[in-house]
């Protein structure tokens, strides 16, 4: 069994999605997997992973409209607030989203779907730096 591992640096520009599918795709090249598993796993508590649609971004703003009301900023029964008014927010959205995906590999390639893609969804209203640890196996 081969396992390669890589950990990406994603910039984000603030809350919403950003598609790192082509980063992780670049990863399973570099990897020589034909077939096996590929791993994804973000290392921060107020960002999180998702498979979703890749052809209307109508589906992430919608997501976005939906944990807005799961999870809004600022609520006063939050006690953790103390790096602003989305600070319990974003771990909420986390909490109820991945930090981590696993996805199968065949034929050298992520066996997404048609309209699939692997997303980073920023919780936060800043952008940030975040850690994405892609581990390939097969």
């Amino acid at each position: 069994m081969t396992t390669h591992q890589r950990t990406l640096r994603i910039a984000t520009r603030g809350r919403g999605t950003q598609e790192i599918t082509d980063a992780v795709n670049a990863v399973l090249r570099d990897s020589g997997v034909t077939t096996g598993l590929c791993h994804v796993f973000v290392q921060h508590t107020s960002c999180s992973l998702t498979i979703t649609e890749n052809a209307d971004p109508d589906v992430r703003r919608d997501l976005e409209t939906v944990m807005s009301r799961l999870a809004p900023d600022g609520d006063p029964a939050y006690r953790h607030d103390l790096e602003g008014p989305d600070d319990m927010a974003a771990h909420v959205r986390a909490v109820l989203t991945d930090t981590s995906l696993t996805v199968p590999v065949g034929d050298a390639r992520l066996r997404l779907g048609t309209w699939q893609g692997i997303y980073l969804w920023e919780h936060r209203m800043q952008g940030a730096t975040r850690s994405v640890v892609v581990t390939v196996m097969g």
